[in-house]
């Protein structure tokens, strides 16, 4: 079986969705149109809900990109949900362990045991001059930081065990105080001794994500997480970087699945032209000004002087890039690939960023799916809709049954909780 996660994003991933007559632009700030999304994500038995999350904005004229705090928004979906996965991005280089700790701990015990959290280092100097530092800390900072994060917060959560809640009126004893206990950690960058005050999350340990694209990033990855998710513009890319995190997966001694999601951004129609003019209808409503704008936020270059319908000027290669890589990396592949003009380039990051992009009918997405996960491709996608609510429903509704029928993903959910959906073993208590 094959997984999948929706990622929500405002009106969707195409940058001029929220152009679209049929855009949701005025409900961003409504709770209810996002436990709408979850709803239909739900009955399309998907594995999880998925948001990500920024700490700066500018450029708004160009459209929305943050709006509602996710975790804020997940305790409302919970409540608007029974059975679907909810996940919410986490900075290790702006949250503090205890902190996140104990919020992704209250969402798990409010969703009965549903949460998962997608640890990030952050990426933009502008986020960073709203959380107190000049600039984004180096990059082997950031990832030092984040490992040790990890590390507390899971302690933190074990530092309850599973039986530490008695309850007992007749003696009066509420919880035993030798199953609760600090942890004393003093460590490079953080200093907690706990114990947590929310007392050990029904998963045991929410389900950890993460998006490791450069060496760190895939090191601490194989290491660390239990699902990841991952950027591939096609088939090759996915290949390559699937077999990278299964080695090291392997090479770290774990036994765990920990299944690969790569993005996916489909255009379905009931046949490939009418799948082909949804896609067209949005590349028109995209400004040039403010496509260039985003490409120069992934190339950290200013990019607005570009002649649009030459090639692309020469880019640093990817050992010389101190910014995020696996969008980079993505642009570089593309580039060589397709030898674009500036112009068509944007086409291709329009939707998604340079993730992988399957236009067709849901027959002929299915094909490409399934080819992918039977090559290494990847363990299943985190689909990420051109359109919302258009582009959920269309998968929902027309990709989804072509799944089931071919024994790809399930009919009925069989478990309550993201660590069953996803196969995972819950970690045994102290």
């Amino acid at each position: 079986m094959l997984h999948l996660n929706l990622f929500i994003f405002g009106c969707g991933h195409h940058r001029a969705a929220w152009r679209h007559q049929a855009s949701a632009a005025e409900r961003l700030g409504d709770i209810g149109y996002y436990e709408e999304l979850a709803r239909v994500a739900e009955r399309g038995k998907l594995d999880a809900i998925f948001f990500a999350d920024g700490a700066s904005v500018s450029h708004i004229e160009d459209g929305p990109r943050w709006y509602l705090e996710p975790l804020t928004m997940l305790a409302a979906i919970s409540r608007a949900t029974e059975r679907i996965g909810l996940i919410s991005t986490v900075s290790s280089t702006f949250y503090t362990p205890f902190h996140a700790a104990r919020l992704v701990a209250s969402l798990d015990h409010i969703s009965g045991g549903r949460m998962g959290w997608n640890v990030v280092t952050s990426m933009f100097d502008a986020e960073a001059r709203n959380h107190g530092y000049e600039a984004m800390p180096p990059h082997a900072w950031r990832y030092g930081r984040a490992e040790e994060f990890i590390d507390v917060v899971l302690r933190l959560w074990d530092s309850w065990a599973d039986d530490a809640l008695l309850l007992d009126r007749a003696q009066g004893i509420y919880g035993a105080a030798d199953r609760i206990r600090p942890i004393h950690h003093h460590g490079d960058h953080f200093l907690v001794d706990g114990p947590l005050t929310v007392p050990r999350p029904p998963q045991g340990h929410p389900v950890l994500f993460q998006a490791g694209a450069s060496a760190e990033g895939r090191d601490l990855a194989a290491r660390r997480a239990e699902a990841i998710y991952a950027v591939a513009y096609d088939l090759p890319a996915a290949q390559s970087y699937y077999r990278d995190i299964k080695r090291r997966v392997r090479e770290a001694g774990r036994t765990d699945p920990v299944p690969i999601m790569p993005g996916l951004v489909a255009y379905v129609g009931s046949t490939e032209a009418e799948a082909r003019a949804k896609q067209r209808e949005l590349d028109e409503l995209l400004p040039q000004e403010a496509s260039l704008r985003q490409l120069g936020m992934y190339v950290e270059q200013d990019c607005m002087g570009w002649e649009m319908d030459a090639p692309v000027p020469p880019l640093p290669p990817l050992s010389a890039f101190q910014g995020p890589k696996g969008r980079y990396a993505t642009i570089l592949r593309i580039i060589e690939a397709e030898q674009p003009t500036v112009r068509q380039l944007l086409g291709r990051l329009a939707a998604g960023g340079g993730h992988c992009t399957m236009v067709g009918t849901p027959e002929q997405i299915a094909d490409q799916m399934e080819y992918w996960v039977h090559h290494e491709g990847a363990d299943g996608f985190n689909l990420m809709p051109p359109t919302l609510p258009g582009g959920i429903e269309d998968f929902v509704d027309h990709v989804v049954p072509v799944l089931q029928q071919r024994g790809l993903f399930r009919k009925e959910y069989e478990t309550d909780t993201l660590r069953g959906h996803l196969g995972l073993h819950r970690p045994p208590g102290r």
